[in-house]
């Protein structure tokens, strides 16, 4: 048997990967399981991303190899996308680099600015994939706690503490992911000086700040003065494309340039008919944002009703795709999302899937239909499969 790279000693199959296999395999003996954990969208993107992905398909140049950095009608309406929400102004030849997804943004980045041995500070709780990813080119993970007397917000006296010589890149997200914290009014300032008091670099993961936030804000603001900022995006969310795979990183020229030389040399482009579809997903009327929030919001309700019959307590003022809920009994998160699943046949994500600090939490998705929801309710109450 030929053995692994030993960068993998440190590194463990994707929680949801194994999961899924165990709520398939009880769905194929019968089991009516309902997913509350996943935060997949399951509503249709806007047909006019649709259609123009369809159009697309029949262009003769479609089929062929795509440029590394994106059509560059793709990186204008990426920096539209960012003016029109953000109030944003970013150049789509400087600032701008299209993504197949975000997600590969968070290995590509680590790639280009960390080596072996540089330490890298961390959100707990947070998204699992910072800490693999960094484990994985060899960097050293440093977790700040994030705690709810805060709002989830970062102590920046507790990161004073953590900080050393070693220390080279930092990760946030807000709106924050799992909890759905938003940024207070201070927070991106706050970290923008801690970043170049220290000279490394702040990544803001931003994917959920059009879902259920009406004050949508970016990390980024003067480019041209800053080199200590990147932050990532995503369509995945916001439109309902997570399948398409399409991301963005943006940010100082030079620092996007860094990633560039990663990025061309793992990937060929972005398919032609995707980066069509989205340039006509973010060219949407912003009306249609606010017609997917009255759908969530709807389903955030009723997971409140399902949070108060399993006497959890949470947070109502929370944005994204899903509700962070404490456990109010002496179970873990482990055991009480087992109980859900196997007792009234709901999977939920257990909060230590996202760090040590999210020991004694749960997150639910949004990302199923009313009558889901209320049958999920319906189990609760009754006991009744």
């Amino acid at each position: 048997m030929i053995k692994p790279a030993e960068r993998l000693a440190h590194i463990q199959e994707y929680y949801f990967s194994k999961k899924l296999r165990e709520v398939r395999s009880l769905m194929d003996k019968g089991q009516k399981i309902i997913n509350l954990g996943i935060g997949s969208p399951d509503l249709l993107p806007p047909s006019s991303a649709v259609e123009a992905l369809t159009k697309a398909m029949h262009d003769p140049k479609a089929h062929q190899y795509q440029p590394y950095k994106g059509i560059p009608e793709l990186r204008k309406s990426i920096a539209d996308f960012y003016r029109n929400y953000y109030n944003v102004k970013l150049n789509p030849e400087e600032n701008i680099l299209p993504l197949i997804g975000s997600k590969e943004g968070i290995t590509h980045i680590s790639m280009a600015f960390l080596n072996p041995g540089d330490e890298v500070l961390l959100p707990d709780p947070g998204y699992p994939t910072y800490t693999s990813v960094t484990n994985l080119v060899g960097a050293k993970p440093v977790f700040y706690e994030l705690k709810s007397a805060n709002h989830y917000q970062p102590d920046f006296e507790q990161l004073e503490k953590l900080i050393t010589a070693k220390s080279k890149l930092m990760w946030v997200s807000y709106p924050h992911m799992p909890t759905g914290a938003k940024p207070k009014q201070d927070t991106f300032s706050k970290l923008k000086a801690f970043a170049e008091k220290h000279d490394i670099l702040i990544i803001n993961d931003n994917p959920y700040s059009l879902t259920l936030n009406d004050k949508p804000e970016s990390f980024l603001d003067d480019l041209n003065n800053n080199e200590h900022v990147l932050e990532l995006n995503s369509l995945s969310k916001s439109f309902n494309l997570a399948g398409w795979r399409v991301g963005m990183l943006c940010g100082h020229q030079k620092l996007v340039n860094e990633v560039l030389k990663v990025k061309s040399n793992v990937d060929s482009g972005m398919f032609y008919g995707i980066q069509k579809g989205a340039i006509a997903a973010m060219r949407s009327s912003k009306n249609w944002i606010v017609e997917q929030d009255k759908i969530y919001k709807n389903r955030k309700d009723l997971i409140f009703k399902l949070c108060d019959q399993l006497s959890l307590d949470y947070e109502k003022n929370s944005a994204g795709l899903f509700v962070w809920a404490k456990i109010t009994t002496d179970q873990t998160s482990i055991e009480f999302s087992d109980e859900m699943l196997y007792k009234y046949h709901l999977f939920i994500t257990p909060g230590q899937v996202f760090g040590s600090a999210g020991e004694g939490y749960v997150r639910f998705s949004l990302c199923l239909d009313s009558e889901q929801i209320k049958t999920a309710i319906k189990r609760v109450n009754t006991g009744k499969l």
